[in-house]
C-alpha cells in the first residue's frame, strides 16, 4: 500500500478512536438527563454518586485505549509519510532537490517543476501546455542538485574551502552557456516615447543602482542576443525600474500601471509571452521599487524570472530559486588594491545610515567599542581607507537586505560579514559563500566580537581573506565584459533558469 493509502487508513482509525473517546460522554449525558428535573432532591444527590462510580470505569478504559492508539498512529504517520517532511515548499513549486548553494537562511532549494499562471486575456490559440520544467534536460547538467566532492577537516567534519560549490561542473557549464545561450530582446525604436526607459544608456552607467544599467548595456552588445525568437532560450523585458522612477510621466505611483500595460501590449502583439505564460521571460531591477512594481501584473510576478538586487526570502514578491539575485555594485575604475591581511589593524568596520532596527541594535551594542568601529553619519576619513584597514567589513540590513557594501568589501580585500536575515546572496548557486564570508544572524549581534575573534584564533581568517581576493572579480562590471565578471555570472544564473521546452512558432509570427 502507498504512503497516501496508509495515511488515509490511519486517519480513519483516528476518527474511530475519537468516537470511542466521546461516546462515554454521550452516554453519560443521556443517562443524567432524566435527573435534571430533580436536581434539588436528595434522591438526585445519591443517584449522581452511583452513576459517577459506575461510569468511571466505563469511561477510563476506552479513553486510555483511544489516546494510546491515536498517539501510536500519529507517530507512525510522522515517521513514514511525506506529510511531515521538513521542507520549505514554495507556493507555486514542488519536488525540490537538495543542492549546495548558501544563503543567510537554512532554506535551500533547487530549480523546481513550475506551473505558470497564464494571462487569461490572451488569445487561447497562442497558449501552449501549461506545465513544464525549468533548467532540466538541456545537455550538460548544472551544479544544481549535484553532490559535493567529499572534503573533510581534521575533526572529520565536511568542509569545502573552495570558492565554488563544484569548480569542474561550473567551468563545464560556463562553456556550454557561452556557446548555446540565446536571448531575444523585445525591439523598440529610438523614437519610441519611452525610449529612455526601454533602450540602454549610451553613457557610462553610474550611481548606486548601476548594476541594472550595466547589465542591459552590455547584454545588447553581447553574442547572447538573437534576432530570431524561435532560437531564443529566454526573452528580455528591457524596461528600467530606475528610469521609470525618475520619469515624471510615470513616477513611483505609475510604475505598476506601466508594467501592466507593457505586458498587455507584448502579449497581444507577439505570441512568445503566451506560449509559456511568461516563464521564459525575465527583467532586471536593482532599485527597491521593483519589489512592488509587479503588483498589477501577477503573471510576471509569479511566472517571469526576476533578477533583482532586493532578493529576500522574506518578501512576498521574490521566489527563490525561480528568481535570481543581482549584486548591487558601485562602479570603480582600475584594478582593485591587493592589501595583505597583516596590515589590517581594525577588527571590524561599518559606516552608514541608521535606517533599520538591525542597524540601531548594532550601533547601540558596539558604538563605544575600540575594536569594532560602527559609525553613522559622514566619515572624517576616506571610506576606502577604512575598508583597507579592517579585517572584517559589516554588511548590515537597512531598508532592504541588499546594499553595495558586499561589493565594496570584496573590492578592497575585506572579509564581508553579512548581518541580513533571509538574504538570497548573489550567485549562491555557484559560489560557496562560507569560504569567503561570515554570516551572523541579527540575534547574535551582541556576540559579534567573539565570533570574529574565534575565526582569527582558528586561523580560518587567512583562508577567508585569501578567497576574497579570488572571488572579487565576479563582483565587478566591465564594458565590454570580461570572462567571469558580474555580467557573465548573471548570465550563468539565467542559463540555470532557462526553460527545457523549446517553443516553435509559425513563420507568420516571426519578427
Amino acid at each position: 500500500m502507498s504512503r497516501t493509502g496508509i495515511s488515509n487508513v490511519c486517519v480513519r482509525f483516528i476518527l474511530c478512536n475519537c468516537l470511542c473517546l466521546f461516546l462515554p460522554f454521550s452516554f453519560l449525558s443521556l443517562s443524567l438527563f432524566p435527573h435534571a428535573m430533580v436536581r434539588s432532591s436528595l434522591l438526585y444527590y445519591y443517584s449522581q454518586r452511583r452513576l459517577a462510580g459506575s461510569f468511571r470505569g466505563f469511561f477510563f478504559i476506552p479513553t486510555t485505549l483511544a489516546l494510546f492508539t491515536s498517539f501510536f498512529i500519529l507517530f507512525y504517520i510522522y515517521s513514514t509519510s511525506n506529510i511531515f517532511t521538513h521542507h520549505n515548499h514554495h507556493p507555486s513549486t514542488s519536488h525540490f532537490k537538495p543542492h549546495p548553494p548558501f544563503s543567510t537562511t537554512p532554506f535551500i532549494a533547487t530549480t523546481p517543476h513550475f506551473v505558470p499562471v497564464f494571462n487569461h486575456n490572451a488569445s487561447e490559440s497562442t497558449k501552449s501546455p501549461p506545465t513544464f520544467q525549468l533548467g532540466y534536460g538541456l545537455g550538460p547538467q548544472s551544479q544544481r542538485g549535484l553532490p559535493l566532492p567529499p572534503q573533510f577537516s581534521s575533526k572529520g567534519k565536511f568542509e569545502n574551502n573552495d570558492v565554488f560549490h563544484d569548480r569542474d561542473v561550473f567551468l563545464e557549464d560556463y562553456k556550454e552557456m557561452n556557446r548555446s545561450l540565446k536571448i531575444y530582446v523585445y525591439p523598440h525604436r529610438e523614437d519610441d516615447p519611452f525610449a529612455n526607459v526601454l533602450l540602454p544608456v549610451e553613457s557610462e552607467p553610474g550611481g548606486n543602482y548601476t548594476s541594472e544599467s550595466y547589465f542591459k548595456k552590455v547584454l545588447m552588445k553581447s553574442h547572447f542576443i538573437t534576432k530570431d525568437p524561435p532560437e531564443a532560450d529566454l526573452f528580455f523585458l528591457p524596461f528600467s525600474m530606475a528610469r521609470l522612477w525618475h520619469d515624471r510621466r510615470v513616477g513611483v505611483g505609475g510604475i505598476q500601471d506601466f508594467i501592466r500595460d507593457y505586458i498587455h501590449n507584448i502579449s497581444h502583439r507577439y505570441p512568445y509571452w503566451n506560449n509559456t505564460g511568461g516563464a521564459d521571460h525575465f527583467y532586471v531591477a536593482c532599485h527597491s521599487i521593483g519589489r512592488s512594481a509587479m503588483d498589477k501584473a501577477p503573471d510576471e510576478k509569479f511566472n517571469a524570472i526576476q533578477v533583482v538586487c532586493s532578493s529576500s526570502y522574506f518578501l512576498t514578491g521574490y521566489f527563490a530559486h525561480k528568481d535570481a539575485c543581482l549584486p548591487q555594485i558601485w562602479p570603480r575604475k582600475g584594478n582593485p588594491p591587493n592589501l595583505v591581511s597583516s596590515k589590517r589593524k581594525r577588527l571590524a568596520f561599518f559606516a552608514g545610515g541608521v535606517n533599520s532596527p538591525v542597524r540601531v541594535k548594532l550601533l547601540e551594542t558596539w558604538k563605544n567599542d575600540s575594536e569594532i568601529f560602527v559609525h553613522h553619519g559622514r566619515l572624517k576619513t576616506p571610506y576606502a581607507d577604512e575598508l583597507l584597514g579592517s579585517k572584517f567589513c559589516l554588511h548590515v540590513k537597512g531598508f532592504e537586505v541588499n546594499t553595495a557594501r558586499i561589493g565594496d568589501s570584496l573590492y578592497y580585500g575585506c572579509v564581508p560579514v553579512i548581518i541580513a536575515n533571509y538574504y538570497d546572496l548573489p550567485f549562491a548557486d555557484v559560489l560557496n559563500w562560507k569560504s569567503f564570508s561570515v554570516v551572523v544572524t541579527t540575534l547574535d549581534i551582541p556576540l559579534l566580537k567573539k565570533i570574529l575573534k574565534d575565526i582569527i584564533s582558528s586561523n580560518k581568517y587567512l583562508m577567508l581573506q585569501s578567497n576574497v581576493l579570488k572571488v572579487r572579480k565576479h563582483f565587478q562590471w566591465h564594458s565590454p565584459p570580461q570572462d567571469f565578471d558580474a555580467f557573465y555570472m548573471v548570465m550563468y544564473e539565467l542559463w540555470l533558469r532557462r526553460s527545457s521546452i523549446k517553443n516553435t512558432w509559425v513563420d507568420s509570427f516571426r519578427v
